[in-house]
């Protein structure tokens, strides 16, 4: 077939999913596989958003595999946290679509889209810093005992205390006393616990020391598999060590996208260097 012929079917293919329907493809093309949506988790189409005047989204589409972690990296200002807002519902979206696992949610209320399988660490981490942790805990399993659409692995607090050793030691403390590390590691916990189709973390390592930041990707690749992740970070070796697939955004457009192992042969810390 011609590419334009490719990408006709493929978007027929992807027309046919929804909630009540599956479709199964056998393709050995990973691109067409790609543009028809098969074992996506997460699709993103074409999506524009702006401020005011300022056009700070641009026909993004990215998608993320059923278990695999897809990265998106850029400058600061160029988008990133943006796109995250749109997702989870924080910021209204111009056009485009965006679809969890066959399911619309482009115009769904944010709390909604948690319970159809979204969790979100936000920058900055937005714990509570006035309860405990494990009363900061208790909030996210409030949220995964509402959520009846995630199969497979449900997160309880062994499995958080397990991944986070640290929070089981510090259950009863304020969480607002603990260390930038541990309440980032506090945030992945809670959102976890929502029980989460698709995990989305907003630069996890931001401020972070070094042996956290280590095992915070050992947690992500453990994860993976189980559950899929969207990933916005800036420092590339941590973006390359955990991504499957990597999409470069500039001013609000995708300008780059590919495999995890791609990143250096593409030449992607340029575009994302100051």
């Amino acid at each position: 077939m011609t590419d334009h012929e490719t990408a006709r079917t493929a978007e027929l293919i992807s027309g046919l999913r929804s909630p009540e329907r599956a479709v199964v493809v056998i393709e050995h093309d990973m691109d067409f596989v790609g543009l028809s949506g098969a074992l996506s988790m997460l699709k993103i189409s074409a999506l524009n958003q702006f401020y005011g005047s300022s056009h700070t989204l641009r026909d993004v589409s990215l998608n993320v595999a059923d278990g695999a972690c897809t990265v998106v990296l850029g400058r600061n200002g160029v988008g990133k946290t943006t796109l995250l807002k749109c997702l989870v519902g924080l910021l209204p979206v111009k056009a485009g679509e965006i679809v969890l696992a066959g399911q619309p949610l482009t115009r769904t209320a944010p709390h909604r889209r948690v319970l159809a399988g979204l969790g979100y660490v936000p920058q900055g981490r937005d714990i509570f810093p006035l309860l405990s942790v494990e009363e900061n805990l208790r909030i996210g399993a409030y949220a995964g005992e509402r959520n009846q659409t995630r199969q497979g692995k449900q997160f309880s607090f062994d499995d958080v205390f397990h991944t986070f050793p640290v929070l089981k030691t510090m259950r009863r403390r304020i969480a607002g006393n603990l260390s930038g590390g541990q309440q980032q590691q506090l945030a992945i916990g809670r959102a976890l616990l929502t029980n989460p189709k698709l995990l989305i973390l907003d630069e996890p390592t931001e401020g972070i020391q070094p042996s956290i930041v280590m095992e915070i990707e050992a947690v992500i690749r453990s994860l993976k598999g189980s559950l899929s992740i969207l990933l916005v970070e800036q420092f590339f070796d941590f973006a390359q060590a955990v991504a499957d697939d990597y999409v470069v955004l500039v001013r609000g457009q995708v300008v780059s996208t590919g495999r995890g192992d791609q990143m250096e042969a593409n030449n992607v810390k340029s575009l994302i260097s100051v």
